[in-house]
């Protein structure tokens, strides 16, 4: 019996086949877990479409993260068409461009408060709507996506760094709040991979091979490794695993120098 069978879950942010979104779906949807994805306006609906239908059963509804009418719309959606749902995959982040050049120092408040509502408050709307139907499946697993800029400066990741040092508070806080209802909340904060995303920060191909150069495992991190972690933290094999960041960077996060 595949390790999720009778599961099902959600997945936000999948842009192309490259995202960690779309890794962790894969692995999710392997081992039997029907999958619900979201899309944010029309421009992103075919892409995120076309992967879906590689997935048996898998359903796509349109979200913006930002508005509370939508959020609840697509739960409500969820609720529908599954009954329950076991595990939520958080992987939606932003900033504006301009605020992730130049210094820190120099963030717009425009682009503070834009940052963390899309890439951190987002995460506690989702939860919170999500929780009726886990509390139906009687356990759900939270996975959030972060990165070691939310706990070291990382050149060039600027306000998006402080807004996932937000994203791992939440992530302890919804934990201990969700604890006594069987649902875990946790994050996975892997290592550079060359993403969509990832392209988006200043001289990212350079910290590709600095990765590579000095983590203990001597390379980047793959997808699949990503995906097998989110795997890992939505089966019963993590049921005593919550409020956690799970790095998985080939060893990066432990170096000092």
């Amino acid at each position: 019996m595949s390790l999720l069978e009778g599961k099902t879950g959600v997945v936000f942010g999948v842009a192309n086949k490259r995202s960690l979104a779309w890794a962790i779906a894969r692995s999710l949807s392997a081992q039997g877990m029907r999958l619900a994805f979201t899309y944010q306006g029309e421009r992103l609906r075919e892409g995120v479409e076309s992967l879906s239908s590689t997935l048996p059963d898998s359903v796509i509804y349109p979200c913006d993260v930002t508005s509370d009418d939508e959020v609840d719309a697509v739960f409500s959606q969820i609720g529908t068409e599954f009954g329950k749902l076991d595990c939520l995959i958080h992987s939606v982040a932003y900033a504006p461009k301009a605020d992730l050049e130049g210094d820190f120092v120099n963030t717009t408040r425009e682009g503070f408060r834009v940052s963390h509502d899309i890439s951190a408050f987002s995460l506690v709307a989702l939860t919170r709507a999500a929780m009726p139907l886990m509390e139906k499946a009687g356990t759900g697993s939270v996975i959030a996506l972060t990165y070691l800029g939310a706990v070291k400066a990382v050149d060039g990741y600027n306000v998006m760094g402080v807004a996932k040092a937000s994203l791992e508070a939440s992530i302890r806080y919804l934990a201990s709040n969700l604890g006594p209802k069987n649902i875990r909340v946790n994050a996975i904060s892997a290592g550079p991979v060359n993403t969509l995303a990832a392209r988006g920060i200043a001289g990212f191909s350079g910290m590709l091979k600095h990765h590579a150069d000095k983590a203990p495992l001597r390379r980047n991190v793959e997808l699949e490794e990503v995906g097998n972690a989110a795997l890992f933290l939505a089966s019963s094999m993590s049921s005593g695993i919550t409020g956690e960041i799970l790095y998985v960077d080939c060893g990066y996060n432990i170096l000092g120098v």
